[in-house]
């Protein structure tokens, strides 16, 4: 379970949200909308700890902040090397993630993402939309209890939408819990679901 009590965001001057809580049990998402800088990315990076709230405090199972085993947070920049081919750059995500995947496990995620034949690829030569996959790839490889998903949706075509939006329910369905910062529709089951608006 994932819980917010009473944060309080401010950029400079700006108060961007105040005593804000909330609760996101297992097995639930957490829908944030709303309009460009009301504090959408930095509610996720509080509950990701990477951001201190001017007030208020975050806590996973009890514990303050997650444990960096416990999360995957994706930011809304791809952060891909576009050097790197893209199963090249997914084994470099999941190494920073403290995980060690397989050849195997690497070529599994990327064809769940639809990424074979793009696989060899330099990233500098994929669309952003198949960038973005390299980040659904990243999800199906790290299937860590809390997912903290920033604008997950930006890019994808109709089957990467249809994609994230199955990877999140098996996520649900496993127990997991996710966070997800978005402007566009997910089709995730009513009963899974909640939303709030900043």
């Amino acid at each position: 379970m994932l819980e917010a009590h009473d944060l309080t965001a401010r950029r400079g001057d700006l108060l961007l949200f105040s005593r804000l809580s909330l609760r996101v049990d297992a097995g639930s998402a957490l829908l944030v909308t709303g309009r460009n800088g009301s504090g959408k990315t930095t509610l996720l990076r509080m509950l990701a700890g990477l951001t201190l709230p001017a007030e208020g405090r975050v806590t996973f199972r009890g514990e303050p902040v997650p444990a960096p085993a416990h999360c995957v947070y994706a930011g809304h920049a791809s952060a891909l090397k576009d050097e790197l081919t893209a199963a090249e750059n997914l084994r470099s995500l999941a190494d920073l993630a403290g995980a060690q995947p397989s050849d195997d496990e690497v070529a599994s995620a990327l064809g769940a993402a639809d990424l074979t034949l793009s696989r060899d690829l330099p990233a500098r030569v994929l669309s952003q939309g198949q960038r973005r996959r390299i980040g659904l790839a990243r999800l199906a490889l790290l299937p860590r209890p809390l997912w903290l998903l920033d604008e997950p949706a930006t890019a994808l075509d109709t089957a990467g939408l249809a994609l994230l939006a199955d990877l999140i329910v098996k996520r649900l369905r496993a127990g997991g819990t996710v966070v997800a910062a978005t402007h566009q529709r997910l089709d995730l089951p009513a009963e899974l679901t909640e939303h709030i608006e900043l």
